[in-house]
């Protein structure tokens, strides 16, 4: 205790003694400014004299001038005092007043109007206001004259340190790589003092490490904080606290400090190879596992974290390459073995497989440490199953000509149990994809034989399905996709492609091609289609026409002769013999019909009808038609427009000049004289519907219908009809 009270003691009367050594500089450079006499005060001595400051007085004004020094934070138990104004125009009869304006006046100065005293009545904070301008003047103290002009002059708030150093941005969070060198920068900090920077050591700073040592160092002037030993390992430890301290008065005894905490995390880089939990993978598998299934999974564990921990793996030998492959799981960082291709215990009973782990990204900087992958054995031991039968062959493709017997064999299917006992198998077909039922197949030796005709123009592909069963265990079945071809033998004749007509000219000439035809066959030959065309033999002698083969295996139809003539015969029918080259061959007769036609000099056809010979010359059937057409079109319209002009000038509505009662109704009912009189209106016999603003339509027929009314005696309607 006794060196701190010393300490403060230093601290606060330090500043006090250097005002006072610096103070009669102050007053000699008052003169300068202004003409009143300023004198000062402080803790040590007050007042001096304003006789003493005589010397300093100028001709033209009476004052002598200067700041006025107070300290912050002074706690008294009476004001302190300032400083003293006097001027040499006061006499001391005490007939001069002096008046304080300006910052603080009266609140926080005051002064004594007779001896000019200024003193400090609160506590001052020079972190809050630094320095206050304010104005003295001297006034007659009966008057309140001026005797001078006002004069301002500062009050500065003399600093003490009074305020720790605070860290505003605490605490601090940093990052430095793992297995970094000595002295790599981590981060720097930075401390505030609220102290005045200028005057004194007070907001001088000095930093220092209280805790994080040996691991980090600080610079005692910037505040940049370093590492402090080499290759620091994440894996060993990942975070470290250090405790700064700022220190004002340049760090020595006495100043105040504050402290803050950084916490420095290690961040990670690839400084470890990939190593497997163990060296020896066993795992098992049955047979017939489908393809793709996971295995079994093999992990390299690696201290390391985020994408320096990531490992690719890979099957690098074994007698299992083949069969197997191995993934890498991004998100478990391990590798799943799957199967690649079917597994047969019969076959082979286990395999064995050499998996490595390496890392993918690796940094050059710690390649020397060795090569970051590991290698692992894996044993995979595969399980006997009940297994399906298997076919020979995946799919079977048959072939059968259309004109096949029936029950003819037409292939065989055959298939094993590929299970040591061996089951028998029995053979049968889908009958989804043989709905027609044309194939059969025997159950035991898997022939296939032919149940119903098969004609190859109707459907050249038959896809069925085989269907093999265990004997033993009928839950085990495969499926076998069987493609029959059907193939073509001679069994149609050629007939023409389509329904020919052909036309001839009454002017043609001899050898003129009426007509071009060709044949087609619903056969398909190996080689293609090649048709022989002749005439019946009654025709060969035809006197009319002729034919000739092409070389594009078509017909032409040729004219002998000209001057045809439509009025002596109309059609001529000519027979054509079509046939193909099969083996053997076939063929038909089609008829061509050859109409005789009226054509223009060009050979343009016009008519071929014998009644155009009656028809006007230049018109033919068609232009007649069309002109027929626009007559009837014309009187259709004509009868329209009559119509509607009739439905137009015919009223619709009754003409209020009308005789309504023209239109007589004939109601059974009996009058009652005078008081029928009075309970009807005439108007409205006159015009019945017009009360309600209806007026009848003469173009409806009313349905009126005449019911007797209610309670007349039969005498009394007899007598009514009588009287009518």
């Amino acid at each position: 205790m006794p060196e701190r009270l010393a300490e403060t003691i230093v601290a606060l009367w330090t500043p006090l003694i250097i005002l006072w050594i610096t103070l009669p500089t102050c007053v000699y450079m008052a003169p300068m400014n202004q003409a009143y006499t300023l004198s000062t005060g402080s803790p040590l001595e007050l007042g001096r004299q304003s006789e003493e400051l005589r010397i300093l007085n100028r001709s033209k004004r009476g004052w002598v001038w200067n700041q006025m020094f107070v300290l912050e934070e002074f706690s008294g138990p009476e004001p302190i005092l300032v400083g003293r104004l006097h001027t040499d125009l006061d006499p001391g009869s005490k007939k001069i007043k002096y008046i304080l304006s300006g910052d603080g006046a009266g609140t926080i100065f005051q002064i004594n109007d007779i001896t000019g005293d200024i003193h400090a009545i609160k506590r001052l904070d020079r972190e809050e206001k630094a320095e206050y301008t304010l104005t003295a003047q001297a006034v007659d103290w009966e008057t309140n004259k001026p005797l001078e002009p006002p004069s301002e002059f500062i009050i500065k708030v003399q600093d003490i340190n009074d305020n720790a150093p605070e860290f505003l941005n605490g605490p601090y969070h940093a990052t430095v790589p793992e297995m970094s060198i000595l002295g790599t920068s981590v981060t720097n900090v930075t401390a505030t003092d609220a102290d005045d920077p200028v005057y004194g050591n007070s907001a001088k700073l000095v930093y220092s490490i209280l805790e994080g040592q040996p691991y980090f160092s600080i610079e005692p002037e910037t505040a940049i904080i370093k590492t402090a030993l080499p290759n620091m390992d994440r894996e060993a430890k990942e975070e470290y606290l250090v405790v700064i301290q700022a220190k004002d008065m340049g760090g020595h005894s006495g100043g105040l400090s504050g402290t803050t905490t950084l916490t420095v995390t290690l961040t990670d880089v690839n400084d470890n190879p990939p190593k497997f939990a163990q060296s020896l993978y066993h795992f098992s598998v049955p047979e017939d596992v489908v393809l793709g299934t996971a295995i079994g999974r093999v992990k390299a564990n690696d201290q390391d974290i985020g994408e320096n921990a990531q490992s690719s793996y890979d099957i690098i030998d074994g007698d299992g390459t083949a069969l197997f492959e191995i993934t890498s799981d991004a998100q478990a960082q391990d590798g799943v073995i799957r199967l690649r291709k079917p597994l047969d215990f019969e076959t082979k009973k286990s395999y064995t497989l050499k998996v490595e782990a390496a890392n993918i990204h690796i940094d050059p900087r710690f390649s020397g440490r060795g090569p970051f992958k590991d290698t692992a054995t894996v044993k995979i031991v595969v399980e006997d199953a009940d297994e399906p039968p298997v076919f020979s062959s995946p799919t079977y493709l048959l072939e059968v000509h259309e004109n096949a017997a029936l029950n003819s064999v037409i292939g065989q299917v055959t298939a094993r149990d590929p299970d040591i006992t061996s089951s028998p198998i029995r053979f049968s077909i889908d009958r989804h994809t043989d709905l027609e039922r044309q194939f059969n197949i025997n159950a035991d030796d898997g022939k296939i034989t032919l149940a119903t005709p098969l004609d190859r123009e109707l459907s050249v592909w038959h896809n069925i399905t085989i269907i093999a069963t265990e004997i033993r265990n009928h839950s085990q079945i495969s499926r076998v996709p069987v493609a029959i071809k059907v193939l073509d033998v001679n069994d149609n004749a050629p007939e023409f492609a389509a329904e020919y007509e052909a036309f001839l000219c009454e002017n043609g000439k001899p050898g003129q091609v009426i007509q071009t035809v060709s044949a087609m066959d619903k056969d398909d030959p190996k080689n293609g289609h090649y048709f022989l065309y002749s005439l019946l033999p009654e025709m060969v002698n035809n006197p009319n026409f002729t034919i000739k083969k092409n070389e594009d295996n078509s017909l032409s139809i040729l004219a002998k002769h000209n001057g045809f003539n439509r009025q002596k015969q109309e059609v001529y029918l000519l027979p054509i013999v079509i046939s193909d080259s099969g083996n053997p061959p076939l063929s038909s007769t089609s008829t061509l019909t050859i109409r005789v036609c009226g054509c223009s000099n060009d050979g343009v056809v016009q008519s071929c009808n014998v009644e155009a010979y009656v028809l006007p010359i230049g018109l033919s059937m068609g232009a007649l038609i069309a002109i027929l057409a626009c007559i009837i079109l014309l009187l259709v319209i004509v009868v329209l427009f009559v119509t509607l002009r009739r439905h137009k000038n015919e009223p619709l509505i009754i003409k209020d000049d009308e005789d309504v009662r023209e239109n007589i109704i004939r109601y059974d009912d009996e009058g009652g004289g005078e008081e029928d009189t009075e309970a009807f209106d005439i108007a409205t016999l006159q015009n019945p519907d017009g009360i309600n603003g209806f007026l009848p339509r003469k173009d409806i027929k009313p349905d009126l219908q005449f019911m007797p009314r209610q309670g007349l005696a039969p005498e009394r309607l007899a007598k009514r009809n009588t009287r009518e």
